[in-house]
């Protein structure tokens, strides 16, 4: 198995920006080194094309100094003449001893054909060493004359020190290299640390999410790809923090609903058992039990309603109905209560009949929970209001109770789950589960619409829901009696 050297994003993002910094110097370096070589010797070569040019000269004057002054032109400027004959016989003109080891050795058939067809009257540079020798050397070959049939020239120059300059030009080349490869370590290892550490600070705060602490919170500045991951972190610790918060307390809250009637059901049946409550009083009692049995089993499928509504579990079946007639027939559920409170009804409808797009039964638990909660926080003898009206592609449904009303801090928590206002100062009659508004919330939002709420301590509750307006395609007329009309009251 492969061993990993660079185990994190910092050490491999270092290794990478010092390689390929180092890697650009040296290979910007190298193209320089051999262009300023290829260019020294293009130099020289001109140079000594310029001393072949002088040798032919003093080789067509015909004086009779001739070889003096090629050995004054091979002496002053440290090179070696050779004058080829046609039967390659060599006449070498040098001073230095040291190219005696070139001068001395034979010319072959092959080099002096190589020569002559390379050479012309003009000169021409080649890098082509047709002797070997113990340091480099650059030749110029051109005519004796005019043509290779009256004999060659050869002039050759020692490269060595331009290829002592080209050393010295790739020493400095690494050098360079290593100064610039440390100042890019350090480059590297600031410009990685400022790259890595938020990413760093990220993963310890994920680690905290990941054990419950959601207090710590990611240090954030600028307004980069880092930063805006850590402003994501942050709030999505805030909404987690808030998660935790409202799941602990609806434990706490299912717990206290669910172990107060079971307290209650579990001392009554006790006192019944052993005798504190006598025969002829059972009948009461029983009655206590079954109230608190269905506080249960109301309690317990509101639970279930809401965390099937939240999961999404739930298919809503949206259809196109008359939002009048089932506002009707709901009312007529809440008839008995109604009597028995003493209440008036107030329906009132901008249009006789309003058609809507939405899943009927869904609609119709909104409705129940909202009158529900009307009546029962509204006092002997008052009124409670419904009505709804339309605008554009939108219709508004509001239940309106004269009651006890909400105080305005707690208006903003209504919908939430388990939350109930001045639980101390409410009558026992009137406790709910505090999950009806939410269930109610849900079922709308689930729907893509809103529903709001505006009251007063001691002016009442409005509660208004939006549905969507069945479009005059899909509308149906409803052919059902109705009980109550536009714009009428009724008492019940």
């Amino acid at each position: 198995m492969r061993k990993n050297r660079f185990r994190t994003i910092f050490s491999r993002m270092m290794f990478m920006q010092c390689l390929t910094v180092t890697v650009a110097v040296l290979l910007i370096g190298a193209v320089l080194a051999a262009v300023v070589y290829a260019g020294m010797v293009g130099e020289y070569g001109t140079q000594l094309n310029r001393y072949a040019q002088n040798a032919r000269s003093v080789i067509a004057s015909g004086k009779a100094d001739t070889e003096t002054h090629l050995r004054y032109i091979a002496a002053d400027n440290d090179l070696l003449v050779e004058r080829i004959g046609t039967h390659n016989d060599v006449t070498a003109y040098f001073a230095d001893a040291r190219w005696e080891s070139y001068a001395s050795q034979p010319l072959s058939d092959t080099a002096y054909e190589r020569i002559a067809d390379s050479a012309n009257p003009l000169g021409e540079t080649i890098r082509h060493y047709y002797k070997r020798g113990d340091f480099p050397v650059l030749s110029v070959y051109s005519t004796a004359l005019d043509t290779p049939d009256e004999g060659l020239l050869v002039v050759t120059g020692d490269l060595s020190p331009i290829r002592e300059a080209f050393g010295n030009i790739l020493l400095w080349t690494v050098l360079i290299c290593a100064v610039t490869l440390i100042g890019s370590g350090v480059v590297s290892y600031y410009t990685s640390y400022r790259v890595i550490n938020p990413f760093i600070e990220m993963n310890h705060a994920v680690q905290c999410y990941s054990r419950g602490d959601f207090s710590t919170r990611i240090p954030v500045e600028g307004k980069d790809e880092a930063a805006q991951l850590g402003e994501s972190l942050n709030e999505m610790a805030e909404q987690l923090r808030g998660l935790e918060e409202t799941r602990r307390s609806f434990v706490a809250n299912v717990s206290h609903e669910l172990r107060s009637p079971l307290t209650s059901m579990k001392g009554f049946l006790e006192a019944m058992q052993d005798g504190t409550i006598p025969p002829e009083n059972y009948p009461e009692y029983i009655g206590i039990v079954l109230n608190e049995t269905r506080r249960m089993v109301t309690l317990v499928n509101d639970l279930l309603d809401l965390a099937r509504i939240e999961s999404g579990t739930i298919q809503l079946n949206f259809e196109v109905f008359d939002i009048n007639e089932l506002i009707r027939r709901t009312l007529l559920t809440f008839e008995a209560r109604l009597v028995e409170n003493e209440m008036e009804m107030e329906v009132r409808f901008a249009q006789e009949q309003c058609a809507v797009y939405a899943d009927q039964a869904q609609i119709g638990q909104v409705l129940r929970n909202l009158i529900d909660n009307a009546i029962k926080y509204s006092p002997k003898g008052h009124s409670i209001a419904v009505s709804t009206y339309s605008m554009r592609k939108t219709v508004y449904v509001t239940v309106r109770d004269n009651g006890i009303g909400i105080p305005q801090e707690d208006v903003p928590h209504v919908f939430d789950r388990f939350y109930k206002v001045e639980k101390a100062h409410t009558p026992a009659p009137q406790m709910g589960s505090g999950l009806g508004l939410s269930i109610v919330k849900r079922i709308i939002e689930s729907h893509g619409q809103s529903i709001t709420v505006r009251s007063a301590r001691g002016r009442g509750t409005q509660f208004t829901f939006t549905l969507e307006r069945a479009s005059a395609s899909k509308r149906v007329s409803d052919g059902g009696k109705r009980n109550v009309s536009q714009n009428n009251t009724v008492s019940l």
